[in-house]
């Protein structure tokens, strides 16, 4: 096989190819050129997609043995894609041992930074969409609020009551052995001595049901009165003389 005829006339069908984007960087003693490679919605002025620029080496004995490969100018690659992305490559090498085969690498790896792609934009919406999702349940759980439990409720109580001194006063009631009176529980709550007077103070009135005072005028009390006192004589009484 005439090796420099083969890599020569490959030479010519890739810039015929790739016309515009393929670049001799040598020719001797060996072809050297690079050619760029990216996933399909790569856009160069935005953050979407992936590129790099694959460069071939002939070797001497091409396309029986395979070309210097080499990545270059990564664009939005990760951790461990350049590595991957080279084994990938040189697997494509060993399948094509014997033919010219380097427009089907930069075809297979135009292919694999695609799929590679998705997977990133897919890892970025989980990340995105778990986010979402963890902040709407902690605005749920914001307004929910605690559940009320027994245990919670009688903790609730036992703090309220001894925040208002109710523990306190059930206490000195057990202490003494006895339940206070109405009146006792007067003397020792000053606060129910100012229950009247903070009912009056709030504005309330007593209403007066005033009709059950109009026929006042009709009884005849000032007459009964007076006949009363003209009944009475004082010097009729009868003395007990004995």
């Amino acid at each position: 096989m005439d090796y420099l005829e083969e890599q020569k006339n490959e030479i010519e069908a890739l810039e015929s190819i790739y016309y515009g984007d393929i670049k001799i960087l040598e020719t001797e003693p060996k072809y050297r050129f690079t050619i760029p490679i990216k996933s399909e919605d790569y856009e160069e002025d935005t953050n979407n997609g992936m590129a790099c620029d694959l460069t071939f080496t002939y070797t001497e004995k091409y396309p029986d043995e395979g070309p210097i490969i080499e990545i270059e100018d990564p664009v939005n690659f990760l951790q461990n894609n350049e590595k991957e992305l080279e084994e990938f490559l040189q697997g494509q090498v060993q399948e094509n041992l014997g033919m010219v085969m380097i427009f089907t690498l930069v075809s297979s790896g135009q292919e694999w930074l695609s799929l590679k792609w998705e997977n990133v934009k897919k890892e970025r919406e989980e990340i995105v969409a778990r986010k979402l999702m963890e902040e709407e349940e902690a605005e749920r759980k914001r307004f929910e609020g605690t559940k009320v439990t027994v245990e919670t409720f009688m903790k609730w109580k036992m703090a309220f009551e001894d925040e208002v001194g109710i523990t306190k006063k059930r206490e000195i009631i057990e202490r003494e052995g006895k339940k206070l009176t109405g009146r006792e529980l007067f003397i020792r709550d000053n606060t129910l001595n100012e229950s009247d007077l903070k009912f009056l103070a709030d504005g309330e009135s007593v209403k007066v049901d005033e009709s059950l005072f109009q026929d006042l005028e009709d009884l005849d009390l000032d007459d009964d009165d007076d006949e009363d006192d003209e009944d009475f004589d004082p010097d009729n009484c009868d003395s007990d003389d004995s």
